[in-house]
């Protein structure tokens, strides 16, 4: 396929995002039944943020053009993407790249996140059949002569191991982080609400640590954070939700809570589920200081970095752990 026809292909499945097809209804309802935390407001989150931020004409045409991309790529190289299955679709900007790009992908979806991509990519085969000589699945991703692999820093290792002689981008944990002075507004901390806790707090954009001002007067955050009281409803937070206030109870840890998500103070950047860390700053000297450096942050929000609410709406050229994929691709 040519770059223009495979531009074309994408605009049709952003069309058939946004169709109330049947089967797409029912595949969106299954992919919940298999993973009780894609519930389906958030399924619809993923997927108006895909079509908002990756599927546009004139972005993908610009982004294309921007790298190079050739209208045919005479020399495709096969690229083994292993995706992961913390919220819904995440694994959908690899592909995109490595579709754009001209390569070949073989993908080994995640068993928490596979109905849903897996689905997507049948209906480009059924509207181009030579899609399946770019898109293809397996559960082993053998002879590809790249790598683009996302997981913990656990499987990290394992990734390194396999794929460390070959071209490689290897994503581990990564979370972010907010910046407040004690200034922001009703409505910023409304937004902020969202980039916490859209997601259940799973993905790698969810802010799970906030940096404070000492003497910070955390009401008008907990009020604001009482928006998503709802999760509440749903065992697997409430789960996690009971679980870490019985080990903060119990160990006789300082926390605050709503009844709906705990704050508690933590220099890590990384909380559990339910649960936003935070730190305090003198100054906005010292609040750079502890972002400074520290790689396993992916973004942070707040006033002078990404404004409030945009944490979970990334563009094209938002690329996770900030490594260029499509420069990886492009220099293949």
């Amino acid at each position: 396929m040519t770059l223009q026809e495979r531009i074309a292909l994408l605009l049709r499945l952003k069309e058939y995002f946004l169709s109330g097809d049947p089967i797409w209804e029912e595949t969106k309802a299954r992919a919940y039944r298999e993973n009780q935390w894609f519930i389906p407001e958030f399924i619809e989150l993923s997927i108006q943020n895909i079509v908002s931020g990756f599927l546009d004409q004139n972005a993908l045409e610009q982004w294309a053009a921007a790298y190079g991309v050739p209208p045919e790529r005479p020399d495709p190289k096969t690229v083994g993407i292993v995706m992961a299955g913390n919220i819904p679709l995440v694994g959908f900007h690899d592909l995109l790249c490595v579709f754009i790009s001209g390569h070949n992908a073989v993908i080994k979806a995640s068993s928490k996140d596979d109905i849903l991509i897996k689905h997507l990519v049948k209906k480009m085969y059924e509207w181009e059949v030579t899609v399946q000589n770019q898109l293809s699945f397996a559960e082993r991703l053998n002879n590809c002569d790249a790598y683009i692999a996302t997981g913990s820093n656990n499987s990290g290792r394992y990734f390194d191991y396999y794929f460390g002689k070959f071209p490689n981008i290897i994503r581990k944990n990564r979370t972010s982080v907010a910046v407040l002075d004690g200034t922001e507004t009703s409505a910023e901390l409304d937004l902020l609400a969202d980039d916490a806790m859209q997601y259940f707090g799973l993905g790698c954009r969810n802010i799970t640590q906030l940096l404070v001002p000492e003497n910070y007067d955390f009401i008008p955050l907990l009020e604001a954070l009482k928006k998503y009281a709802y999760l509440m409803e749903y065992h697997k937070y409430k789960h996690n939700y009971d679980y870490h206030l019985a080990l903060l109870i119990m160990a006789g840890k300082y926390y605050m809570n709503n009844d709906t998500v705990v704050l508690a103070p933590n220099e890590s950047p990384f909380s559990p589920v339910s649960q936003i860390h935070y730190a305090t700053y003198t100054n906005r000297a010292q609040a750079a200081a502890m972002l400074a450096g520290n790689n396993d942050i992916q973004c942070v929000a707040g006033h002078g970095y990404l404004p409030f609410g945009q944490a979970q709406q990334p563009g094209l050229t938002d690329y996770p752990d900030g490594v260029d994929t499509m420069a990886f691709l492009q220099d293949l």
